[in-house]
């Protein structure tokens, strides 16, 4: 069997695995408002996460009508309040009313509890719900006082879903900042690790290369652009609809895939190329702040974008440190060159393929 044929099989036995799936773990956010007399909390996330949990498809034709949508929102609501668990100054406390829910264009459900509470001096949150999401599943949570300030931050996941929080401690805050910048820092880190698309991507782009300083442009540009669009995506200065950025980046891999099998390992202009294709990618990475909404926030916006896209960075400098010595060392063995080249692009066009199929008439 020839190097060729062993990398197309590996190509078609990879579109079978889970790696196909290029998305990481999902992320919800909730909002807590401390007021005079009672706890708001405001919980957002995709409704794909809890389908499994508050069915919506009541005739079971695998569609889910805005009558259907409508008709679950009691349940929807129902589920949230027993899955947060609040304590105020130590007494367990109860929603004062059935939840409101509300959905967005994005496929997002948005519920509000309201709890009694008068003068709290502490509160303690358990998210429940987090130990019926997959593994990797991360929630973040913020604290606002009655006029709508940040003074609280944090990240949960299955591991640690509880938040206690003495509000009569006004010292919490620097804490609160280090906080946030490590756990943005590492969500940048596993977003860019299990945002194989991404990776393929970038793979595809530095595969035509045999030294450092070209993998250093093709690097650099794609980092300053898809830092550009990651920073105006999640401001909201600039919105485009999932709908469009996930079926173009799997697009822009196809792209790279097939004019490295047709030109070679001499493009020209692949920075450039790189660049504009950058800049859709990084619409895919805001994609992550916006459904956790920071840049609704009245303060702290930066402190999140900054660690988020360090975070990405650093993720994209150590794989590129593993894999780059094994493309040159292959790059610059003649007999092998030509093959490795036209069959990894080969089986990165078909991956590309199949996830750009996977969400346009596939999904």
């Amino acid at each position: 069997m020839t190097m060729f044929t062993r990398l197309l099989l590996a190509g078609l036995l990879l579109l079978q695995s889970s790696w196909a799936n290029a998305h990481p773990p999902g992320l919800s956010s909730v909002e807590l408002q401390i007021g005079a007399e009672q706890v708001l909390a405001r919980i957002t996330f995709a409704l794909q996460d809890i389908e499994a949990f508050a069915p919506m498809d009541s005739d079971l034709d695998a569609e889910v009508s805005d009558a259907e949508r409508e008709a679950a929102k009691p349940a929807v609501a129902k589920l949230l309040a027993e899955q947060f668990i609040i304590n105020l100054d130590a007494k367990p406390v109860q929603p004062l009313a059935p939840g409101s829910v509300n959905y967005d264009e994005q496929n997002n459900a948005h519920v509000e509890l309201r709890f009694a509470g008068q003068g709290v001096q502490h509160l303690q949150l358990q998210s429940k719900l987090l130990s019926l999401l997959p593994e990797g599943h991360q929630q973040f949570v913020t604290v606002k006082n009655a006029a709508g300030h940040t003074f609280y931050e944090k990240m949960l996941g299955r591991a640690d879903q509880q938040l206690q929080l003495n509000l009569a401690d006004a010292s919490q805050q620097s804490a609160t900042d280090a906080s946030t910048f490590v756990s943005f820092l590492k969500l940048g880190v596993e977003h860019i690790v299990t945002g194989y698309d991404h990776l393929l991507f970038l793979f595809a782009l530095l595969a035509v290369t045999h030294s450092f300083w070209p993998a250093i442009r093709i690097i650099t540009f794609f980092t300053i652009a898809h830092s550009i669009t990651l920073a105006l995506a999640s401001l909201n200065v600039i919105d485009l609809p999932s709908s469009f950025v996930e079926p173009f980046i799997a697009a822009t891999i196809v792209y790279v895939a097939v004019e490295n099998i047709i030109r070679g390992d001499h493009p020209k202009g692949r920075q450039w190329l790189t660049f504009g294709f950058g800049l859709i990618h990084g619409f895919g990475f805001a994609s992550v702040l916006r459904e956790l909404d920071i840049a609704s926030g009245d303060s702290g916006i930066l402190v999140p974008l900054l660690s988020f896209n360090l975070g990405i960075e650093s993720g994209q400098i150590a794989v590129a440190a593993v894999v780059l010595p094994i493309i040159w060392q292959l790059n610059n063995r003649v007999k092998i060159a030509d093959v490795f080249l036209r069959g990894c692009s080969v089986v990165v066009a078909l991956v590309g393929a199949y996830w750009f199929l996977e969400r346009t008439v596939l999904g």
